[in-house]
């Protein structure tokens, strides 16, 4: 018998706003606006010990055929403003914002960064995002000038200028000599740092942070994704949450991070999912079916599938078959806002012959194809299943956590927490009480 002891399980609460993974009608919704919705999902997670609340970014409303998209019924405010909020009425969850490199400027997201982790003594974070849409850039200086190949090229510089921001001030090994200032004289928070995406050179106004550097993560999946999260990041928000799936991009990250020096614990696999819980497995499946048909409605199947067609199909049922026609590849798109729609636009042609033969195979009409096509991994069953099953996913190395994204909010964490936190601890696979103070600390995390 084994004495190696089980891996722990990483959690992470992810308050998503009004998309498609949300039952933003349901009865049980709250308001995606208001900051006791925020309170209250990030108590919950703190807790049951989860290692941290998570914010996704939306820096415009979506729009389809020129009209604002049907889901994004709510906007979503800023996620720095709602951390810091959040540092004040939790003691030890750390706080992640998306934060995209194309937008924002190093210095400014250095400062507040830093703040954050002073303010909330060391839980401060981000996830990390490259943008190169156009329709975004237009809220932006920087417009639609950041060509899709430089999205890289400028996150790279900026994460190493942010870095050389933080450690401008004493306490650690890069600032044991202190930098020269601008006026010629040593003293602290003085840098300068010149790149093809970068150049800024000054004095950095706020000291040392309690983590030195607040916890990055990262959510691209490309190649250049995979590389620039090897070298740089603390950890991955996946959307491989599918086992084999999950097992192939776990290998295949860590197995990058050798060569930059770094060993297979300090880049953490947290794949984004869903879950369903039922008094019995039979019951959670039944209330998932309904939980897909409240999120996929006909006029939003024929929205989606607008998005891979590019055409008008609104002539077509969306309980009958798909089009017979083939994608407009020719035209601009008729999404904008989407990163999912671009996504299915580049091999347009082939996705569509690929959805047909599932729907012909499966005798499905259009929503029942959109809901089986664009479902998220969800964990589905009783709270000793789901506990089950996530672990044998933390175990058998397909990642190293979850971050879950209750489709109710903000009280859909609750019973998670209630019920399946205590089967994951009985297990010794999650934490009874936190044993740090930091993010960094929660999350293991070598970086001082």
């Amino acid at each position: 018998m084994s004495s190696t002891a089980p891996k722990q399980i990483h959690l992470a609460a992810h308050f998503p706003g009004v998309n498609n993974t949300t039952v933003w009608s349901d009865p049980e919704a709250g308001s995606h606006m208001d900051f006791a919705s925020f309170k209250h999902l990030a108590r919950t997670a703190e807790r049951a010990k989860f290692d941290f609340f998570f914010l996704a970014e939306g820096l415009r409303m979506r729009e389809h055929a020129g009209a604002l998209h049907e889901l994004d019924v709510a906007g979503r405010p800023d996620g720095l403003a709602i951390l810091a909020a959040l540092a004040a009425v939790t003691e030890r969850l750390g706080l992640v914002a998306t934060i995209t490199t194309t937008y924002h400027e190093p210095y400014e997201l250095a400062r507040q960064l830093a703040s954050l982790d002073h303010l909330s003594e060391g839980r401060a974070g981000w996830n990390l995002v490259t943008s190169s849409d156009a329709f975004t850039g237009a809220n932006f200086r920087r417009g639609a000038y950041l060509r899709y190949d430089q999205r890289y090229e400028r996150g790279e510089q900026f994460v190493l200028a942010v870095n050389s921001l933080w450690d401008s001030w004493p306490g650690s090994a890069a600032a044991e000599e202190p930098p020269t200032g601008s006026n010629g004289h040593p003293g602290p928070g003085a840098f300068a740092v010149s790149g093809t995406q970068v150049q800024i050179a000054g004095e950095f106004t706020v000291p040392r942070s309690p983590q030195g550097h607040p916890v990055m993560l990262q959510a691209g999946d490309s190649d250049a994704g995979r590389e620039f999260a090897a070298q740089y990041a603390d950890g991955i928000f996946s959307r491989h949450g599918k086992l084999e799936d999950g097992l192939r991009f776990y290998a295949d990250v860590k197995g990058r991070l050798a060569r930059y020096g770094r060993t297979a614990d300090e880049l953490l696999i947290l794949p984004g999912a869903t879950f369903v819980l039922g008094d019995t497995d039979n019951e959670a499946l039944e209330l998932a079916r309904e939980v897909r048909h409240q999120q996929v409605s006909g006029r939003h199947a024929i929205m989606f599938l607008e998005q891979l067609w590019n055409r008008d199909l609104s002539a077509y049922d969306s309980d009958g078959p798909l089009p017979d026609v083939d994608p407009d590849v020719e035209s601009e798109g008729r999404a904008q806002g989407s990163a999912q729609a671009r996504t299915l636009q580049r091999e347009a042609v082939q996705t569509a012959e690929r959805w047909r033969q599932r729907a012909q195979a499966d005798n499905l009409s259009i929503r029942e194809l959109v809901i089986e096509m664009t479902a998220r991994q969800a964990f589905i069953g009783s709270p000793e299943t789901v506990a089950a099953t996530l672990n044998a996913y933390v175990q058998a190395d397909a990642c190293d956590g979850f971050i879950l994204v209750p489709h109710i909010t903000p009280g859909g964490l609750d019973r998670f927490a209630n019920e399946v936190v205590p089967r994951l601890q009985e297990r010794g696979t999650f934490r009874s009480d936190y044993e740090g103070t930091t993010l960094r600390q929660h999350l293991g995390s070598a970086r001082a």
